[in-house]
């Protein structure tokens, strides 16, 4: 995360504008991501509703006249069956202690549970504990004596574990309501002080890491159930082709989906190649979305052995 440091001070700021940084936890599939790309008003962040779907911090920027807010989605807390798993697991406590406030996602259409408990546990433990707000998501999946019950069950989560939430706030990512009010209350809880990231930036993700994470987007919806956590993906080389009018940019992708043994590799690439050139042709449209520009994607599958709980391969996908 960049540090407080490297705030843009020569920026000329009003007296009331506000900026810092906050970060969305919860249970998988809560909805964090989908709300962080509404917030942000792009796809910024893959969304799925397989597990592990998050397995980085992926800062998203809001910029507004009255302030600036990065919103920083985790990966979901569960209970580590892998390295990887355990790693994401620190992740999300690492990112605790550097935000300003951490809203903890209770999506609607999901009890809360012991998980959401032991979740905002651990946050009551922390040595500095942020300012903490809770979210409401998926309205839209659910009626209104739903939502009227759910957040009655979240208000009951401050006593039961000794937090105090800021502000309950119910809201749909899908639908986009209560979204704006979502940003005002985040905004509101940030410090005075100028801006930390240029006007217009939406992240600050490399192109690469967001090429690579739209690729394998693509393979979890395809392959459905079968594998969603051995799948990774990873960008070999990207440039634009040389020798191409400027009018007309063609931008070479040459990237791998990774997985863990022979018998997914003939899963992920399918009968005759069938699968994995769908799989190229979503993320393709995908990747011309978010760049705007065409794209030829050579895309490939690997076997990297058991690399969901070896360091060495984690630390070359940079998990």
């Amino acid at each position: 995360m960049r540090s407080r440091r490297t705030r843009m001070t020569e920026q000329s700021t009003p007296d009331d504008f506000r900026s810092g940084f906050a970060c969305f936890v919860g249970r998988p599939n809560a909805g964090k991501s989908t709300l962080t790309n509404a917030l942000v008003g792009q796809k910024i962040a893959i969304t799925s509703d397989k597990p592990q779907t998050t397995r980085h911090t992926v800062r998203g920027i809001l910029h507004r006249d009255d302030g600036e807010l990065i919103i920083i989605d985790t990966p979901g807390l569960s209970k580590p069956r892998s390295l990887l798993q355990q790693r994401l697991n620190d992740l999300v406590r690492a990112t605790w202690t550097e935000v300003d406030v951490v809203a903890v996602v209770f999506a609607c259409n999901q009890s809360v549970g012991p998980g959401d408990l032991y979740l905002v546990k651990q946050l009551a433990e922390l040595r500095r504990t942020p300012s903490l707000v809770a979210l409401a998501t998926k309205t839209d999946l659910v009626s209104h004596e739903r939502i009227g019950q759910h957040l009655t069950r979240i208000a009951s989560v401050q006593e039961e574990v000794g937090v105090r939430f800021e502000d309950i706030v119910p809201c749909s990512a899908v639908t986009g309501e209560q979204v704006g009010e979502v940003a005002d209350v985040l905004l509101g809880l940030m410090p005075p002080g100028p801006a930390f990231y240029p006007d217009g930036e939406t992240t600050d993700e490399p192109d690469e890491v967001l090429v690579a994470e739209l690729i394998r987007e693509a393979a979890l919806e395809d392959v459905r159930d079968e594998l969603p956590h051995s799948i990774a993906a990873e960008v070999q080389e990207m440039h634009l082709r040389e020798g191409r009018p400027a009018d007309r940019p063609l931008l070479d992708i040459f990237a791998s989906l990774i997985v863990e043994r022979e018998s997914q590799k003939g899963i992920m690439v399918g009968r005759a190649g069938e699968r994995i050139k769908r799989i190229g042709t979503q993320a393709r449209q995908q990747i011309k979305a978010l760049l705007g520009v065409p794209v030829h994607l050579d895309l490939r599958v690997k076997v990297l052995k058991d690399w969901q709980g070896d360091p060495r391969k984690l630390n070359r996908l940079g998990l």
